[in-house]
């Protein structure tokens, strides 16, 4: 094998693939046994941060950036002038058994252009995962992403390999997508999402009659939308997660920033960044809705169609809806205490078990991780809590504001603390 040529497309196929940002936790529990290489099981995928939040833990990689789309957002569009390369399925297996062998990776993440057809893509890319699960024992996680178009047949196989995939809705909107991508519809991303969304119920149910039946894509499905390529409005981006979460049960949406990367009058001028912050504020409105009991409704409107760039989405919910606090954590249902800027999931639950002994106080709620610096002006009985004149102060936002600048720093990684 030609080493060199082989480093060359790492280098072309990694670095093309950095803007697909589906990376997380994988929710697998795949056990080494009969020692076989990897295991999944306990930890799942160990992960760090990169500067920009994004988590990496998988040798991330396109099995071609050679392309028959022509789609006026992507890297790999056909028109773009690019250096081209495409791995075989062996070396994608070799890349990946022999990082994983040095502790580089805890798996493989495997995307790719199209080049002749749905279909003809994805086979090698089931091909990949098939032989590193049958041939090499790799219990390691593997997330393949689905090509749109691609057979029912091949979809199914790769659920059996693969612990989680996902198809990118790229654009939120149909009238987005057929503006930069007019050869692609929303119906070729969305009919794979339902196949999966059909075998994972199916898989499930027949389990837990016969437990030999084999586990099909166990950490799910998730997809990707690209923020700022269009004119969409966050309620709009927003409204579109929400629809997926609730009717094809997916882990996550992922929200991209479009990164400018060619020149064409149907996208933002090439130096008009979508603001980081942006994408931010999107993720923490989608945590609100999968974990807080937040409705999209409630995050953004139509009266206010973006998120708030200054403040996070759930001390601006309790801005606009002031008229609801201070919250009597003595007896408020739990419901309303976690909507409570600066209470978190953990703390609500903490909060509901300990005010069944004794009255609670600014120094238990601190003991219990709440972030008393921004929840004090938000709660009412609270022994020596001086804060709640400051509801009615007409410079109340400014103030917040201003002390989340200074506290946060602006920092991606700190500004999800605000939960």
């Amino acid at each position: 094998m030609n080493y060199d040529r082989l480093k060359e497309k790492l280098e072309i196929l990694a670095d093309a693939a950095k803007y697909d940002v589906s990376c997380s936790s994988s929710g697998g529990n795949r056990k080494n046994i009969n020692k076989g290489l990897g295991d999944s099981s306990s930890t799942g995928i160990c992960h760090t941060y990169t500067e920009d939040g994004r988590c990496v833990s998988l040798l991330k990689i396109l099995l071609t950036n050679h392309c028959i789309y022509d789609c006026a957002y992507c890297v790999t569009r056909k028109s773009n002038d690019i250096k081209r390369a495409a791995f075989t399925v062996d070396e994608v297996v070799e890349l990946t058994i022999n990082f994983y062998r040095r502790n580089y990776i805890e798996g493989l993440f495997l995307s790719s252009g199209i080049f002749k057809n749905a279909d003809f893509t994805m086979e090698r890319l089931v091909r990949v995962a098939k032989k590193l699960r049958l041939e090499h024992s790799f219990n390691g996680y593997i997330h393949l992403k689905s090509i749109p178009g691609a057979s029912d047949e091949l979809m199914h196989e790769a659920g059996l390999y693969a612990d989680r995939l996902s198809v990118n809705l790229e654009i939120p909107t149909e009238s987005g997508l057929k503006l930069l991508a007019p050869d692609k519809s929303h119906k070729q991303m969305i009919d794979p999402m339902q196949f999966v969304k059909d075998q994972i119920v199916k898989y499930k149910d027949e389990k837990k009659v016969i437990k030999s039946v084999p586990k099909f894509t166990p950490a799910g499905q998730s997809t990707q939308i690209i923020v700022g390529a269009t004119s969409e409005t966050d309620f709009q981006i927003i409204k579109v997660a929400d629809h997926f979460y609730n009717n094809f049960n997916l882990k996550r949406v992922y929200y991209s920033g479009y990164v400018p990367i060619s020149i064409d009058n149907r996208l933002p001028a090439i130096g008009t960044q979508v603001p980081v912050i942006r994408e931010n504020r999107l993720y923490q409105a989608d945590w609100l809705m999968r974990f807080y009991g937040f409705k999209a409704d409630e995050i953004v409107d139509k009266s206010n169609p973006f998120l708030d760039l200054e403040i996070d989405p759930k001390l601006a919910w309790a801005l606009r809806n002031i008229e609801k606090f201070p919250v009597n954590i003595q007896t408020a249902p739990y419901e309303m205490i976690v909507r409570i800027p600066g209470v978190g999931i953990k703390s609500a639950w903490k909060i509901i078990a300990t005010r069944k002994y004794q009255k609670i106080n600014l120094e238990h709620l601190k003991k219990m991780g709440v972030a008393v610096n921004r929840a004090k002006y938000f709660i009412d009985t609270i022994q020596g809590n001086s804060s709640l004149k400051y509801l009615e102060n007409y410079n109340f936002r400014q103030m917040l504001s201003e002390n989340s600048k200074s506290k946060y720093n602006s920092t991606l990684s700190n500004q999800l603390k605000l939960f």
